[in-house]
């Protein structure tokens, strides 16, 4: 005999037991607590008996109400009562209870909670007083799981009047509402940290705008540069910063435009102050873009660039000063581009020369220059022009009545703010009678001291005046001397560097290939052109190209800095990559062009044959339906395939992959491609021993095998030889690996060669591009092959053609190796008739299997639910996640879910997780007819299966019957 519950009274004895009612038992007595998960087990054993309530059977019928109510609901509920203020609660309030429960059933509420016993007491109190008690937010910190931790909830505690009118008890619902207040509160302190970042930046105006150009954001900055407050400009058209004659072209909606077309919109120009006057702004528009991807917004970033603007126009004025200059000046003044080209000569040269003053050189300067001194000066000059570095040489010029005369020529680069030469300024002393001076003092051993001084001196101003950075050090790295450049180009000063280890300057990533020109540099080969990047004293880092020749004991290097080269050449690689992305969207519109024609053929075998079969339904003539049914069908069949190649060759098709022996499934597929590629074609297959397994789709490695031999039987229309080898292959890293477009490492490599026609150059490049094909319209989609190689780069692999005209035709498939067993290949089965439900009459009844049915699609879902009823389930259909949850979320029963995985408000992977939460195990069908989720290894849990669109009524309830049985 079973045990009664606890609290039931012992079962009488004698004849008064045969006076008991039929069917009248404790559990009947004690119905209120049936269910309620596991506090309504917890609360059925609990010993009553022990506490001031008695057992439950004597319990009062408020409390009995109160708690089958409280059992049967999934917010956390509780209820105090009596004078002890007993504690019962349901399931959902466990989790609030923490580590208290299961200890804190039927004990007295505050001495459950005890450590916000002083926050508590008084609202208790109160309503046991008879006034109801309700808390939007209160703050409590309490330790139910051991440690203090800061909580938040909502409740109302509502007072239950027993007989006589007294309060007896409390009833609450309540809700932690903990983690969003804490949500919130991050949300607020991240909001307002990033408003003081912006509002720390007060070099720039940084301006946000939504896309009619309003001012939804507006910092530090940009106050001190515009004048405008933030609340003056929030919500204000950012046209009141530009001058009037730009808002009449129409700014700020063309840099609006150009901003999104571009992704960036540069900006130069005069803009408006608050007090009405203009300043020269530098900045840059960009797009503010949504989770999506769309455009929500815009930022403005300004910067004050009055001060260069005004500085360039006195440089441009100074400049004309110095022409003026030049022409009073002895000797003649001279200017070159950066390129070396001579552009201007003073008055005094035509003078000199005789030249015309139109033309700088006169004709070539170097026809000027003695001969015996153009190749010196002449490398030298080129010398500087390419390092960059002062130049100065002496030469004998011509004079315009023929006669020569010594020159002193003297040149420095003038640089812009970014490093970049922006022109060479030279000047020509006459140095007749010095030259002539030291040719008398030749012959004495003083004359020749001074000539020794006087080059030291010279090279001690080319030291000090070069405006590239010079270093002497040793070859343990330890520098000995630097020229004042290193101040002006990096910011380190003499004494910050003298004896130091120049390594400490080299970036991080550099210093190996930096030991490694060094240890060159010992070993006696000089440095011509060597890169790394040093660190300025402000913390960044410039490029330098270093040009250094070692002696006995020291390493003589001068560096040249180059970041503007790197930066050009930077920004040429982002001008190439969006070149790549122009021809990418190129070919998108071919392959769109495509899509459009072979599915408006398809439609239309489709959208005829229905309209020829509602023709003949009219007329009565029912029996030449079956042919255009068939029509439609294959059309519609043509359709799918077509869709299924679209998305091999996007590689988002789902993929069902096993462990695959590939030898074996070639062997199951021989029979099929002797019938496919006829009898005046020869099949070889050469199957290589020990032959790894690989990872993939079986289905879909078949489809391409056969695929490829249907290509190339094709190309062998007079017939010839078709082999299929495998074997096992390892690419190693290196350039072999980039041209396969895969990760070194094993791979299965299966191979179909034809002796067939072959391919040119130009057709191996297009192969694998959608739609592209050598077949006559009608014979071909052109894609087989982009679906191939769509199969084989989502496999993890790739696929490779080797071809020439007249020499046959291989392509290979190259698959990952799989460590591990391979699957045998299947074998077709033949269609079975659609299952009908579990003992299921002709007709549906309440009795029957349940399916729910989410999809928002009517005519799909109309058609699911119609199926499932013919075949004998009963249907229950909801048009999203929230209705279907909602269905899910009752006790009404449900055999398997059957979900679309695209829904609006909560899609089919979401609702098949929230159901699960509550009714674990249950069974889920997907249905997708874009399966790029479903391709992720991962997606279907047990339990969960696939079905893509289309799909035929059978092969649906071919599936709900093998998941449901």
């Amino acid at each position: 005999m079973a045990p009664l519950p606890a609290g039931c009274p012992p079962p009488r004895r004698g004849r008064a037991a045969g006076l008991a009612l039929p069917g009248v038992t404790c559990v009947t007595m004690l119905s209120f607590l049936s269910g309620g998960g596991q506090l309504g087990a917890l609360i059925r054993a609990h010993d009553w008996q022990r506490t001031p309530l008695g057992p439950p059977e004597g319990w009062p019928e408020a409390l009995k109400a109160l708690v089958g109510v409280m059992l049967g609901a999934n917010q956390p509920m509780f209820v105090i009562w009596g004078g002890a203020q007993t504690l019962i609660y349901n399931d959902a309030y466990a989790g609030i209870l923490g580590a208290k429960h299961p200890a804190a059933l039927g004990r007295p509420f505050l001495e459950v909670w005890w450590d916000i016993e002083a926050e508590l007491a008084p609202l208790v109190a109160r309503a046991l007083s008879g006034t109801p008690v309700h808390m939007d937010d209160i703050t409590l910190v309490m330790e139910r799981n051991g440690y203090p931790e800061e909580t938040h909830f909502s409740f109302s505690y509502t007072p239950i009047r027993g007989e006589g009118g007294r309060v007896d008890g409390i009833f609450c619902p309540c809700t932690e509402t903990t983690r969003r207040v804490l949500a919130d509160r991050a949300l607020r302190d991240s909001e307002a940290r990033a408003h003081q970042v912006l509002d720390s930046v007060t070099d720039y105006a940084i301006i946000v705008t939504d896309l009619e150009g309003r001012v939804t954001g507006w910092n530090e900055g940009a106050s001190r540069i515009l004048g405008w407050e933030e609340e003056e400009m929030l919500g204000q058209p950012a046209a009141r910063i530009f001058t009037p004659e730009d808002r009449a072209g129409g700014r700020p909606s063309v840099e609006m435009r150009e901003a999104l077309r571009r992704g960036k919109s540069p900006d130069e120009r005069w803009h408006n102050r608050r007090g009405g006057e203009r300043f020269w702004a530098m900045g840059e528009l960009t797009p503010l873009l949504d989770e999506a991807g769309a455009a929500m917004g815009f930022v403005k970033v300004l910067r004050d660039r009055t001060a260069q603007r005004e500085a360039e126009r006195e440089l441009a004025e100074s400049e004309a000063r110095l022409r003026e200059v030049a022409s009073a000046v002895p000797g003649f003044l001279w200017t070159a581009t950066p390129g070396g080209s001579v552009d201007y000569a003073s008055p005094r040269w035509h003078e000199y020369a005789g030249t015309i003053p139109g033309r700088p050189d006169g004709g070539g300067w170097s026809a000027y220059v003695h001969p015996e001194d153009r190749p010196s000066a002449g490398t030298r000059w080129l010398e500087s022009v390419a390092s960059g570095t002062p130049y100065e040489a002496e030469f004998r010029l011509r004079r315009a009545d023929g006669a020569w005369r010594w020159w002193l020529a003297r040149a420095l680069p003038t640089r812009g703010e970014d490093g970049a030469i922006r022109r060479w300024t030279g000047v020509c002393t006459d140095i007749q009678e010095i030259v002539e001076a030291r040719e008398t003092l030749a012959r004495s051993r003083a004359d020749l001291e001074a000539r020794v001084a006087e080059r030291t001196r010279d090279l001690d101003r080319m030291w000090r005046l070069s405006t590239d950075i010079m270093l002497v050090a040793d070859f343990e790295a330890q520098i000995h001397a630097v020229n004042p450049a290193w101040t002006t180009l990096l910011g380190w000063e003499p004494e910050d560097l003298i004896g130091r280890d120049f390594l400490d300057l080299v970036h991080p990533e550099d210093v190996g290939s930096t030991l490694a020109e060094v240890g060159r540099l010992a070993e006696g080969i000089t440095t011509l052109r060597f890169e790394n990047r040093y660190r300025h004293r402000d913390g960044g880092y410039r490029w330098l190209s270093w040009t250094a020749v070692p002696d006995e004991h020291f390493i003589h290097a001068v560096g040249r800095d180059i970041q503007a080269e790197k930066e050009g050449a930077e920004a040429l690689h982002a001008t190439e990559a969006a070149l790549r992305q122009a021809q990418k969207m190129e070919a998108v519109g071919q392959l769109t062009g495509g899509i459009a024609h072979d599915f408006n053929n398809l439609l239309t075998g489709v959208i005829g044959s229905l309209d020829l079969m509602r023709r003949r339904i009219a007329a009565g003539r029912i029996a030449e339906v079956e042919r255009y049914v068939a029509a439609a069908l294959a059309s519609a069949n043509r359709a799918a395939a077509l869709t299924h190649r679209l998305l091999a060759f996007s590689r988002r098709q789902p993929l069902a992959p096993v462990p695959v022996d590939a030898n074996a499934l070639v062997g199951s597929m021989e029979e099929l491609l002797r019938r496919t590629i006829g009898e005046s074609i020869r099949l070889e297959i050469g199957a290589a021993g020990d032959l790894w397994h690989t990872l993939c789709d079986p289905h879909q490695l078949e489809s391409a095998l056969l695929n490829l031999s249907i290509n190339a039987r094709d190309a062998m229309p007079d017939g010839g030889t078709l082999t299929v080898e495998t074997t096992n292959l390892r690419i190693g890293p290196g350039p072999a690996a980039r041209l396969r477009e895969v990760r070194p490492g094993p791979y299965v490599s299966i191979s179909v060669s034809d002796t067939g026609t072959g391919m040119t150059p130009d057709v191996i490049e297009r192969a694998f591009e959608p739609f592209f094909t050598t077949k006559p319209i009608g014979q071909g989609t052109g894609l087989g092959l982009s679906m191939i190689y769509g199969f084989a780069r989502q496999s993890e692999g790739t696929v490779r053609i080797r071809s020439a005209p007249g020499e046959g035709t291989t392509v290979t498939l190259l698959l990952p190796r799989f460590e591990g067993e391979g699957e045998a290949a299947e074998e077709a089965a033949p269609p079975a008739e659609a299952p009908r439900a579990a003992g299921a009459p002709l007709r549906a009844t309440e009795e029957g299997e349940v399916v729910l049915v989410v999809e928002d699609e009517p005519a799909v879902r109309d058609l699911v639910v119609e199926v499932l009823s013919e075949l004998g389930y009963r249907a229950i259909q909801a048009s999203d996640g929230p209705s279907g949850l909602r269905i899910l979320e009752t006790r009404e029963r449900v055999d398997l879910l059957v979900t679309d995985v695209g829904l609006p408000g909560l899609n089919g992977r979401q609702l098949a997780d929230a159901a699960r939460a509550g009714r674990p195990g249950l069974r889920v069908l997907f249905m997708t007819g874009y399966a790029e989720n479903a391709a992720i290894r991962g997606f279907l849990e047990p339990g969960m299966e696939l079905v893509t669109k289309p799909f035929s009524t059978d092969a649906l309830a071919q599936r709900i019957r093998a998941m449901i049985g």
